[in-house]
């Protein structure tokens, strides 16, 4: 749906977006993951057709953001970061303008704007002024907008920005809902935004496009595996050596002593591999006793600072 080839932008000598390139497939919700000020905006205003990159270009649903940004437009809902709705407006009277000014057809207007606002969850703030909406409405609104004209890509820059726990919660349901029937690119400085409503992932810092995949295929890349952790009452010696010998483990290694004997452990297991029963089975024959053991979850805050870090390393 969104390809992206050797894109760039500038401004006055200052490199915002430096020759990034990926793709969003249809039906996908791709997280856009970056520091604030490492060109995460700049790249979805090019892609929005707001403002022309420098160098490369971009398609949207096969139509290119050069040649033919009404359609690009067209097929396009943006929610930017800071959504400019009219606030002297009541909801519904404001959905129906941006409606008619997207193009939709006067026979279908009360539709489709009652249809945003439901999938929304506006409905019952139609008739309120949206100045005296609260944060979350406002975004809800901003999202009904985006949606008015029935796009095929959401871009959505932001989206929890500045809302209270609850709302956050609320929009990121509202998101994973409005996947089922869309492309959805997303963009967030929030770790954990990315990991609870994502498929895949971009990682973008200081213009750069330094990692792009799942968050666990990025975990295999930094670790060169899955990881397994455990706790086992047992000499830590006996124990990282005789584990690290079950068939995929490629190492065992001592985390913390938790007393009582007890130790945690963390196994890194080849891609595809799984050691559980071996492992077990292992514990078992050397009379060990056996806590817990459990996957470990993927920290996106670890393959965030993993990842920069390494970036910053290699561009030292």
């Amino acid at each position: 749906m969104i390809q992206v080839r050797h894109l760039s932008k500038s401004y006055n000598g200052i490199i915002a977006v430096d020759d990034i390139s990926f793709e969003v497939q249809q039906g996908e919700i791709l997280g856009f993951l970056g520091p604030n000020a490492a060109g995460k905006t700049t790249t979805m205003r090019i892609l929005t057709c707001f403002i022309p990159p420098s160098n490369g270009t971009a398609t949207v649903a096969g139509h290119d953001i050069f040649e033919d940004s009404l359609a690009v437009r067209r097929k396009i809902g943006y929610l930017p970061e800071n959504v400019p709705l009219y606030k002297d407006m009541r909801t519904a009277e404001y959905l129906t303008f941006r409606a008619r000014l997207k193009g939709v057809r006067r026979s279908r207007l009360k539709q489709a704007v009652a249809g945003a606002m439901e999938r929304c969850g506006a409905i019952e703030v139609r008739d309120q002024i949206i100045g005296t909406l609260s944060k979350g409405y406002r975004q809800r609104v901003g999202l009904a907008e985006a949606l008015v004209h029935e796009p095929e890509i959401l871009i959505l820059d932001e989206p929890t920005a500045g809302l209270d726990p609850n709302q956050i919660k609320q929009v990121r349901e509202l998101i994973q809902e409005l996947s089922e029937d869309h492309t959805i690119l997303i963009s967030t400085h929030i770790l954990p935004e990315v990991q609870l409503v994502c498929g895949r992932v971009i990682i973008i810092s200081k213009g750069k496009l330094i990692a792009m995949d799942t968050p666990e295929n990025l975990l295999y890349q930094l670790r060169g595996g899955r990881g397994l952790i455990f706790e086992i009452q047992g000499a830590p010696e006996e124990i990282c050596e005789r584990l690290s010998t079950c068939s995929g483990v490629l190492s065992v290694a001592q985390e913390e002593d938790l007393g009582d004997g007890y130790s945690s452990y963390t196994a890194i297991m080849r891609e595809g591999a799984d050691a559980r029963e071996e492992i077990f089975r292992a514990v078992v024959a050397n009379n060990w006793l056996l806590r817990e053991m459990k996957f470990s979850s993927v920290s996106l805050e670890e393959i965030f600072y993993e990842i920069t870090a390494k970036e910053e390393e290699g561009a030292g």
